[in-house]
């Protein structure tokens, strides 16, 4: 899906990692948020309080979610899922363009 209809955009961002990390939140009638946002090269650690499908859009970065022993890469197309209550931990190489749906 390239666009969102009939949603309302929060005005204010959403900056994380002095300007980083920035995003803005949509909230859809049926109360499901997603945020739509950009990351700078550089290396970013996150909570999670509800599960969550990161799909990145365009870019490129590595990932480690909590428990993990290595890295692995995702490109521009792909998509991962962090569970709730959990962290995830991201080497970001090229500016990324992504989109976070909150699954719980």
């Amino acid at each position: 899906m390239s666009e969102f209809n009939n949603v309302t955009v929060v005005r204010e961002a959403n900056v994380y990692f002095n300007g980083g990390v920035t995003s803005r939140t949509v909230v859809f009638p049926n109360g499901e948020k997603k945020t739509l946002g950009i990351m700078l090269p550089g290396e970013y650690t996150f909570n999670t309080g509800s599960a969550e499908l990161m799909e990145l859009l365009a870019g490129e970065l590595e990932l480690q979610l909590a428990g993990e022993n290595g890295w692995r890469k995702v490109v521009g197309g792909e998509a991962f899922e962090v569970p709730a209550n959990s962290s995830f931990s991201m080497k970001v190489a090229t500016v990324s363009d992504y989109c976070c749906s909150f699954l719980g």
